[in-house]
């Protein structure tokens, strides 16, 4: 079976996130190859796992002032913060029949592509179950993933460098862990890209795509009419609205 792939691309959080239903709904009709698709989020943004509360998680007031977007994933997990400056994220969609069907099984084998794409930079990464990459046991990716209509759908983040602050700052969390020993104990659980390597996000987006390609049958693609037009239909009736964040 052939794969897209989808270069290093720059949206919204709504898009972002509609490009992944509408290319999940595609593939399940068919019509859609398997994807891989890489991208990055303009204005930074958080994302809220499907069964969190926005208003919990989040400090809506912070991100208005800092021009983040917020939006809810259709995956589980937590709340994320998503830098534009910080992070390359990828996303995984194809045919359920091509992944474990143990769910940590089908994690790590899509983390281990990250590790393979971390490896090319000179960064030994492992799989930490149940579904975290680590570096000198610091998480440098963390990753979701649903099933759906029999499509497997998993995407994750991989750290290029960290604002823990700004991160704190945009989360709901206690005014304890603002302080600089708490930030500074967080930063003894998460690393990122930049602490290892002089490679820039482009230079890491391509050792992922190496890492994610290998021993596969591959090309790079666009993205279809059909799926940009129910992307944007999906940001229009789904993603943007305060209906879909705000649902619980």
């Amino acid at each position: 079976m052939r794969w897209r792939v989808i270069p290093l691309g720059v949206y919204d959080a709504y898009t972002n996130m509609a490009l992944d239903q509408s290319i999940m709904e595609g593939v399940g009709r068919g019509e859609s190859p398997p994807t891989i698709r890489f991208y990055r989020w303009r204005p930074s943004a958080v994302s809220i796992g499907y069964f969190q509360s926005l208003e919990e998680e989040v400090d809506l007031e912070e991100c208005s002032r800092h021009g983040v977007d917020w939006v809810r994933r259709i995956t589980g997990g937590g709340a994320v913060y998503h830098d534009y400056r910080g992070e390359v994220t990828y996303s995984v969609i194809a045919p359920e029949e091509l992944f474990p069907r143990d769910i940590r099984e089908s994690y790590r084998l899509v983390c281990g592509w990250i590790i393979a794409g971390l490896r090319a930079l000179g960064i030994e990464g492992s799989f930490h179950p149940i579904n975290d990459v680590l570096v000198d046991g610091k998480k440098i990716s963390g990753n979701a993933q649903t099933r759906r209509g029999g499509v497997f759908l998993q995407h994750g983040t991989v750290l290029y460098d960290l604002n823990l602050r700004r991160m704190f700052t945009l989360l709901k969390v206690s005014k304890e862990k603002l302080s600089d020993k708490a930030i500074k104990k967080a930063e003894e659980r998460v690393t990122c890209v930049r602490r290892y390597s002089e490679a820039g996000i482009e230079e890491l987006y391509k050792a992922l795509l190496q890492g994610f390609t290998e021993d596969k049958d591959w090309g790079l693609g666009d993205l279809g009419k059909e799926e940009l037009r129910h992307t944007r239909e999906l940001v229009r009736r789904r993603y943007s609205t305060r209906e879909w964040n705000m649902w619980r």
